[in-house]
């Protein structure tokens, strides 16, 4: 199988391969110019995602967006550069609610809120986004998707490329620190209760 950048809608086999960086204020900026100069710009989006808790599943994640959503989950540990994952798209309206009120009533319970800004580019066959999370702090993400046995080559490639843009991918204690940070504060950061 070759890999794939259609991220709308994966199979329970394709492998999500990704490199993340938490950069400054400049060096967003900076990459948002470089990449609308020599990437193809996909668009911007902003997004609601909440994260659900409960029934064991570590990864449960329901999105709104400008096109309708997706409901999605990551198999693996969160932040590990190669995790398993399964989308189901959905249209615009009341879906989102619908979906929260859902997974309530199977016994989850929203764990996080996330309210960001995405910039989406593709650099060659490698899909660069652009995050400015309001609470959070501001990431690039470089990623691929592929078969199973495509994962070190992928892994190898987006190491490459991020290289190429002078960024290093933060190290994985960095992102579990800062998402215990937010997970244990995000209501105090966002300004609301819930």
């Amino acid at each position: 199988m070759m890999c794939t950048n259609d991220i709308s809608m994966t199979a329970p086999e394709n492998i999500e391969c990704e490199l993340r960086a938490f950069v400054t204020d400049e060096e967003f900026a900076a990459l948002a110019d470089r990449l609308g100069r020599e990437a193809a710009v996909l668009g911007e989006d902003d997004q609601v995602t909440y994260y659900f808790d409960g029934n064991g599943d570590p990864d449960l994640r329901i999105q709104r967006n400008a096109s309708g959503g997706k409901i999605w989950y990551k198999g693996g540990k969160m932040h590990d550069e190669a995790r398993r994952e399964i989308e189901i798209p959905f249209g615009p309206g009341e879906t989102f609610a619908r979906l929260e009120e859902l997974f309530t009533a199977l016994g989850y319970r929203v764990s996080i809120k996330w309210f960001r800004k995405r910039r989406t580019f593709r650099f060659g066959d490698i899909t660069v986004t652009l995050d400015d999370t309001r609470g959070y702090g501001k990431i690039v993400e470089f990623e691929r998707l592929c078969a199973p046995e495509r994962r070190e080559e992928a892994l190898a490639d987006l190491k490459r490329a991020m290289a190429g843009f002078g960024i290093e991918p933060s190290p994985k204690e960095e992102f579990d620190r800062r998402y215990a940070e937010y997970r244990a504060n995000w209501r105090a950061l966002l300004g609301t209760d819930g």
